[in-house]
C-alpha cells in the first residue's frame, strides 16, 4: 500500500486526537451512536446519517465536565474524525468514514 505525502499530515492529526483516552472514548461513543453498535456492513440500509445526543449524556458515561466534552468534541472536528451540526441546543455528530477508511488502510 502507498500512502500519499498528503494523507501523512490528516493522519497525524487523527493519531494525535486519538491519542488521548478521554477522547478515544468520546470517539468510540459517537461511532456506536451513529450505528447503534453495528459494524459498517451490518449497517447498510439502516437509518445511520447521524446521532443527536447531549453533550450531558457524554458527561456523565464519561465522568468528566461539559466544558472537556466540548474540548473534546472540537479536537475531534479539528481532526476531521467527526462533524457537528447545531440543532437547536443539541448538536447532530457523524463519524468522518473517510478519515476512518484513511486509518484503517494505513494501519
Amino acid at each position: 500500500m502507498v500512502v500519499e505525502l498528503s494523507n501523512l499530515s490528516n493522519l497525524s492529526k487523527a493519531f494525535k486526537a486519538l491519542s488521548n483516552e478521554q477522547r478515544l472514548k468520546l470517539f468510540l461513543m459517537i461511532y456506536k451512536w451513529s450505528t447503534g453498535g453495528k459494524t459498517k456492513e451490518e449497517c447498510v440500509g439502516c437509518c445511520c446519517e447521524g446521532v443527536e445526543k447531549s453533550f450531558s449524556r457524554a458527561c456523565e458515561e464519561l465522568n468528566i465536565s461539559r466544558s472537556t466534552v466540548s474540548h473534546h468534541f472540537k479536537e475531534l472536528i479539528s481532526a476531521g474524525l467527526i462533524t457537528c451540526t447545531r440543532n437547536g441546543q443539541s448538536y447532530i455528530c457523524n463519524i468522518n468514514e473517510e478519515a476512518v477508511e484513511a486509518i484503517r488502510q494505513f494501519v
